[in-house]
Order: C-alpha cells, then sequence, then structure tokens
C-alpha cells in the first residue's frame, strides 16, 4: 500500500472542501448571514490547514495509485469530507448536535436525501445552499472532480474512478482518464445549469431553481420546504420529474450522443429496462390511486413523479405516499431496489446488475431442465463472462448481508418493523424517504445517536457500493507493499 500517496491525496480533498467553501460564503454574503459566513469561514480554514499538514508531511515521488490505493483514498476522502462538511452546521449552531450535522451531511454527500431537521424552514439561506451544494458535489463524486483539475494525474487513477462512481462498469470515455473526468464534469454542469434556466421560467426564483436543481442532479432530495415540492406548480414538477429520469441515465450515453452515435445509444438495453420500469410502475401507481384525487391528470402527474423520484433514489415528493394505497406503497419500496442506471448519479442495486441477475436465474434454470445446454447471459448485445456474472452475485450477496446487519443494529430502535427497515433499505439505497416513521412527511431526528452513526455508515457502503469501505478497513491491505 502506497500509504503517503493515498494521505496526501486525502489531503488535496480536504483542501478542495475549503476551496467549496467559498460558495455558500458568497451565498452568506449576498443574505447577510453573518454567523453562517464565520462557521463557513472558519470550516475553510480547518480544511485548508488539515490539508497542507497531511501534504507536508506525507511527501512522496512515488504517485503510482493501484487498485487497493484507489478504494483506499475513495473511502478515507468520502468520510473526511463528511466530517469536515458538517462543521458549519454545529458551529454556526444551526444543529447543534455533530452527531446530526455529520448524518445530514452524509446523507448530503452520498446524495441520499435522509433528513433530521424537523423545521427545515427555520434554515438560513447558505446553510440550505451548503446542503443542497453537497449533493451536486456527491452526485458525480469530488474525486472525479479533482482527478480532473489536478496535473500530472496518471491513468491508474482509473482505480479511483471505478472506486467511486456508482455502477458495476465503469471505463473510460476517451483514453485519459482526466479527459474522462472533464467529460463527465462537462456534461453534468451542463445540464444543471440547463435545469436552473428551465425551473426560473416557472414559479421558482433563482435560489430555489439552484438548490432544487443540485438536488435533482445529484439524485440526492434535499428540499427547502416542510411539504417538499408540493406547494411549487405542477410546470415545476413536470420538469424535475423530467430532469431526475434525465440525471439517472448512464453518462456515458449523453457522451455517446455527443459524437452522434445514435444506434448503440438506442439499443442500450439497460436504458430501456430503465425506462420499462419507470412507465410500469407510473401507468400501475396511476391506477391504484385514481380515486384518491379529483382528476387524472393529478394522479398521473403525482404518480410519475413519485416513481421517477423514487427509482433514481433522488427522494424528492410532492405528496406524502404514506397514505396511498397498500399497492402503490409496496411497488414503491420495490422499486427502491433497482436504483436508476449504472454510471448515472443514482443509488440503488443499478438495473444493469438486476437485469444481468435475472437472466442469470433464467440460465440456471435453463440448466437445470437442459444439464447438456451451455448458456450465456447476454448484456447491451454482448455475451457476459463469467468473472462480471460472479462480480454482481458477489456484491448482491453482499449487499443483502449489509442490509441485514444494518437492519438488525437500529432494531433496538422502538418504532417498528416498517419504520426500520425501509429506513435500512433507504439509506442503504440513497433513497431518503421511507414509510411509517421516516415516511416523505416525517424525519430521521428520533432516532438514537447510535442508530444515526449506524446510517451514515449505510448511507456511505451504499453509495461507494460496498467494497471500499471494506478495503480501506481491511489491515491486510494497509500491510501489504
Amino acid at each position: 500500500m502506497n500509504i503517503k500517496m493515498v494521505l496526501r491525496t486525502v489531503g488535496r480533498i480536504s483542501q478542495i472542501v475549503a476551496l467549496l467553501m467559498l460558495f455558500p460564503i458568497v451565498v452568506a454574503i449576498i443574505y447577510s448571514e453573518k454567523r453562517s459566513l464565520v462557521a463557513f469561514l472558519t470550516t475553510a480554514a480547518i480544511s485548508f490547514v488539515v490539508g497542507m499538514i497531511l501534504l507536508l508531511i506525507f511527501r512522496t515521488r512515488n504517485r503510482v495509485i493501484y487498485a487497493r490505493e484507489g478504494f483506499a483514498i475513495t473511502a478515507l476522502a468520502w468520510i473526511v469530507m463528511a466530517a469536515l462538511g458538517a462543521l458549519p452546521f454545529t458551529l454556526s449552531n444551526e444543529i447543534p448536535s455533530y452527531v446530526n450535522a455529520f448524518f445530514e451531511t452524509v446523507s448530503g454527500f452520498t446524495t441520499t436525501g435522509a433528513s433530521i431537521l424537523t423545521d427545515v424552514e427555520s434554515m438560513s439561506n447558505s446553510m440550505l445552499f451548503w446542503r443542497s451544494f453537497t449533493h451536486w458535489i456527491g452526485g458525480m463524486g469530488v474525486l472525479v472532480f479533482v482527478m480532473a483539475i489536478i496535473p500530472n494525474i496518471t491513468d491508474r487513477s482509473i482505480h479511483i474512478m471505478r472506486a467511486e462512481m456508482p455502477g458495476p462498469i465503469i471505463g473510460k470515455l476517451v483514453p485519459r482518464v482526466k479527459d474522462t473526468a472533464k467529460i463527465l464534469y462537462l456534461i453534468y454542469v451542463v445540464l444543471t445549469l440547463l435545469e436552473i434556466i428551465v425551473l426560473s421560467l416557472g414559479d421558482m426564483n433563482l435560489f430555489e431553481s439552484i438548490v432544487h436543481s443540485f438536488g435533482t442532479a445529484g439524485t440526492g432530495g434535499f428540499g427547502i420546504k416542510s411539504d417538499g415540492l408540493a406547494s411549487y406548480s405542477s410546470y415545476s414538477q413536470w420538469v424535475i420529474t423530467i430532469f431526475m429520469l434525465i440525471f439517472g441515465i448512464n453518462f456515458n450515453l449523453f457522451y455517446l450522443l455527443l459524437i452522434r452515435r445514435f444506434k448503440s445509444v438506442f439499443k442500450s438495453g439497460e436504458l430501456w429496462s430503465y425506462i420499462a420500469i419507470f412507465a410500469v410502475g407510473t401507468v400501475a401507481i396511476t391506477a391504484n390511486v385514481m380515486p384518491l384525487y379529483t382528476n387524472f391528470s393529478e394522479a398521473f402527474r403525482n404518480a410519475a413523479f413519485q416513481v421517477s423520484s423514487i427509482v433514481t433514489t433522488t427522494g424528492y415528493a410532492t405528496v406524502d405516499f404514506n397514505l396511498w394505497p397498500q399497492f402503490s406503497k409496496g411497488l414503491l419500496f420495490i422499486i427502491m431496489f433497482s436504483g436508476a442506471c449504472a454510471g448515472s448519479t443514482a443509488g440503488g442495486l443499478k438495473v444493469a446488475r438486476s437485469v444481468m441477475l435475472v437472466k442469470n436465474i433464467g440460465r440456471e434454470i435453463k440448466k437445470m431442465l437442459h444439464p447438456r445446454s451451455v448458456g450465456t447471459v447476454r448484456f447491451e448485445g454482448k455475451a457476459v463472462d463469467e468473472q462480471t456474472l460472479s462480480g454482481v452475485n458477489t456484491y448482491f450477496t453482499l449487499y443483502i448481508l449489509c442490509i441485514f446487519a444494518v437492519f438488525l443494529l437500529i432494531c433496538f430502535e422502538p418504532f417498528g418493523f416498517e419504520t426500520n427497515f425501509t429506513a435500512t433499505v433507504s439509506c442503504f439505497n440513497n433513497v431518503g424517504p421511507g414509510l411509517g416513521g421516516v415516511g416523505p412527511a416525517s424525519s430521521y431526528a428520533a432516532y438514537s445517536d447510535f442508530s444515526k452513526i449506524i446510517l451514515s455508515v449505510a448511507m456511505l457502503l451504499g453509495r461507494l457500493e460496498i467494497f471500499p469501505l471494506l478495503i480501506a478497513f481491511s489491515p491486510s491491505v494497509w500491510l501489504k507493499k
């Protein structure tokens, strides 16, 4: 393990956090929020000093990054980001408890959207901005951003990208990793700006358009009103519905569109599966909730919004779907597991894995009926090799085991099976709202500090897809040279 390179990179991340504080500092100045301004300035200073200390202590000429370094850097960087990013909330006394602030910040960076706030409208504008900005930072990944701007980055940094970007298949769009990172962020920025402009044409002011676009782009879901998005116009709700779906698409496909490889895009099996999940879920829930609404358009709009929000693991809400019939709630809960496309900003298991798992089950059933048959699993027009299938099966096994472990650890809370289990699944899949006591009209405030820490770990495990954290905290990995 190249420990010095790992800690140097974490030091750079710490300094990046200091740099990112400039954005909420500007907002605090605009709205004359002195207490928040001091909190952000103090956090920026602490982050910069921590980064400088790490860079000065751990000097090295060996800057090669292999897989284990990539996983370790990713895990440690995200923990440090959350630890530093929580400071403004506590220093400003807007979230006095550091554990609560850490939970909120982890939820932001992992684009989960689970909140401990019971009165979000009492927050200052700069804190609301920082809270939503963490979604935008975490959506694409701050390490991808670092690769785009740090000079002399090596192509072995693909290991960092693979560790940080969600999904089973991450590769380079172009030969150099640095250029790949730039392309990804350029697409991300352009789509975010487009949503800000389109939302500004409706009933949202510029500030509201920015924070909701951050939440949509990162598929995070932090809102700035107690009723979520219910009080906004149908225009704004439809815009966010569409953009949530857009940000749930594999970013590789946007690149293929840019280079005019339209056939490759429209032949994507994962894309069509993703669209099918949204379409079937929307139609089924619309039919189920029709009696609750005065007309079809209202029922269809709310169903489409919530399915889009859950399948992309964004977590925004226009209604309290806790009040919907059991069938609709059950379907939304199932959709929580699928997630959107690999290589998007969404969480969850990912459509790619779900499709491969289902096809592999079909192959095994066929083998049982016809033992001599040689079946193959095909995905995106190609035969999937056994190593990839083994990786998908291993991840799914770990995924289920981790969910069970987290669920058992928070079962000491007196909230009932529905609340605790959906809280676990929602946090692990980076969705945000669950059912029961953690529904869209509620929060995670009632959980103990112990459970909030466990759920914070669950959010990190889900966002980084388990392996980086497991590897980073494996003593044998650190002992290897």
